[in-house]
C-alpha cells in the first residue's frame, strides 16, 4: 500500500514538474522577462492565458532588443571571412554584396557555407534574446534589428548584404512551418529561373500574405512582417532593375574566377 502511495506521489510530482516546465517554455516564447515582471496575467473566455504589459515598459524593451540585434546583425561573416581567409574584401568583387550568393560566385561553396552558417547563428542568437526579453513580439523586433545590422553593419562602414538569410532565419525562429513553406517556394523559383534575387523578392512579398494562415499575430509582429518586405525589396532594387532589363546574373555553383 505504501509503495502505491509513493508511486502515486512520484507521478503527481512528475506531472507538476512537466506543467511547470511547459509554463516556463510558454513564458519564454510568448511573454519574456518584461511581460513576466511588468505584465498582468489574464485569461480570455476560451481559457487562454495572456499578459497585458503597459507600453511604458514595452517601448524601452523593444529599443534594447533592436539595439542588441543590430549589433549582432552587424557581424558580417562574408566580409569577415573574405578578409581573414582570402585577404580581400568581398564587397570589391562580383555584385559588391557582402552575402552568401556573392561569396559562392567569388570563392566557392565552402566560403558560402561558412557565411550561411555565421549569418544563421547570429540571427538565431538575436531572436533568442528577443524572446527572452519580450517573448514573441521581441523575437520579431530582434529579427528586424538583425536584418538592419546585416544590411548596414556598424563594423564595416555600413555596407553589408541584402539580409535574405537573416530574414528567413528570423521567420524560421518565429514561424517554422511558414519558413519551410517559403523555402520550398524559393527553391522552386530558383530552380525554374536560376534567379536567386527573384526567389528572394517573391518570398518576401508572400510573407505577409501567408503569415495569418500560419497563426494569429499581433500588431508588433505585423509591423515587423511588412518591415521585412520593405527591407528585402529595397535591398534588391538594383536586381529588380536588372531583372526588368534582362541583365540579371543567373545562379551557378561555379566560381566566377
Amino acid at each position: 500500500m505504501a509503495s502505491r502511495v509513493l508511486l502515486s506521489k512520484l507521478l503527481s510530482d512528475r506531472k507538476a514538474i512537466t506543467i511547470t516546465n511547459m509554463e516556463a517554455i510558454y513564458t519564454f516564447f510568448n511573454i519574456g522577462i518584461v511581460g513576466l515582471l511588468f505584465g498582468t496575467r489574464a485569461e480570455d473566455t476560451a481559457g487562454n492565458v495572456y499578459y497585458n504589459t503597459p507600453w511604458i515598459y514595452i517601448i524601452p524593451a523593444l529599443v534594447l532588443i533592436i539595439m542588441a540585434a543590430y549589433l549582432l546583425g552587424s557581424i558580417n561573416f562574408a566580409t569577415f571571412i573574405s578578409k581573414k581567409k582570402y585577404k580581400e574584401d568581398i564587397r570589391e568583387h562580383g555584385s559588391g554584396n557582402a552575402g552568401m550568393t556573392n561569396m559562392m560566385r567569388t570563392y566557392g561553396t565552402k566560403a558560402a557555407a561558412l557565411t550561411l552558417l555565421g549569418d544563421f547563428l547570429k540571427t538565431v542568437v538575436a531572436v533568442l534574446i528577443g524572446y527572452a526579453v519580450f517573448g514573441t513580439p521581441g523575437a520579431y523586433v530582434a529579427g528586424i534589428g538583425a536584418i538592419i545590422g546585416h544590411t548596414w553593419p556598424i563594423y564595416y562602414n555600413f555596407k553589408g548584404g541584402k539580409g535574405v538569410v537573416t530574414a528567413i532565419t528570423m521567420i524560421l525562429c518565429t514561424n517554422p512551418l511558414l519558413a519551410l513553406f517559403l523555402l520550398l517556394i524559393f527553391v522552386a523559383i530558383v530552380l525554374a529561373t536560376k534567379y536567386i534575387s527573384l526567389g528572394s523578392i517573391m518570398c518576401a512579398l508572400l510573407y505577409p500574405i501567408l503569415l495569418n494562415n500560419f497563426g494569429a499575430v499581433g500588431i508588433i509582429e505585423l509591423i515587423c512582417c511588412f518591415a521585412v518586405v520593405v527591407l528585402v525589396v529595397y535591398n534588391h532594387r538594383a536586381n529588380i532593375k536588372r531583372l526588368y532589363e534582362g541583365k540579371e546574373n543567373k545562379f551557378s555553383f561555379k566560381k566566377s574566377k
